[in-house]
């Protein structure tokens, strides 16, 4: 995977006035939101049973194991599910709208599914089954980045 080709480096998506994500203060997120500002994708992995995970835990849903793995993974997926946002769900997004939320099922994690913003034109034509890939939205002055998606060409 080309990070550098899936950054974001435009207007950002994310609108000023929002909370900014933090990492949760236990840090069970951390290597997600470490990964991140590296532009890689991160998910949970037991290295005991080989589950994939999503959000993350402190043991593994499927056998308790402990502690988790965070593996890099594509960023590769197909969207499961989407609906589009007309009414806004914080003040700071009055202005954002419509915009497009969808549920990603990635390539590589045996069918975990994520949740995120499908970047582009509001008003697009969206598909169940449409490829998209995750990119990467930096805030130097929230010094955080968020992951979001965006179509893409569905040829490996």
């Amino acid at each position: 995977m080309d990070n550098g080709s899936m950054a974001l480096d435009s207007i950002p998506y994310f609108p000023a006035g929002l909370p900014t994500p933090r990492p949760s203060r236990d840090g069970v997120d951390a290597g997600y939101w470490e990964a991140a500002k590296r532009h890689e994708l991160a998910i949970q992995h037991c290295p005991k049973c080989r589950a994939w995970q999503w959000e993350p835990e402190w043991l593994c849903r499927k056998c308790a194991a402990s502690p988790l793995e965070w593996r890099s993974v594509s960023g590769c997926g197909h969207i499961f599910s989407w609906a589009r946002v007309w009414h806004p769900v914080h003040q700071a997004l009055e202005q954002a709208c419509p915009y497009i939320v969808v549920v990603v099922e990635l390539a590589d994690t045996e069918g975990l599914r994520m949740i995120g913003n499908l970047l582009g034109d509001p008003l697009q034509d969206v598909s169940i089954d449409s490829s998209v890939e995750a990119v990467f939205e930096d805030h130097p002055d929230g010094d955080f980045t968020l992951v979001q998606w965006r179509a893409s060409d569905p040829s490996p």
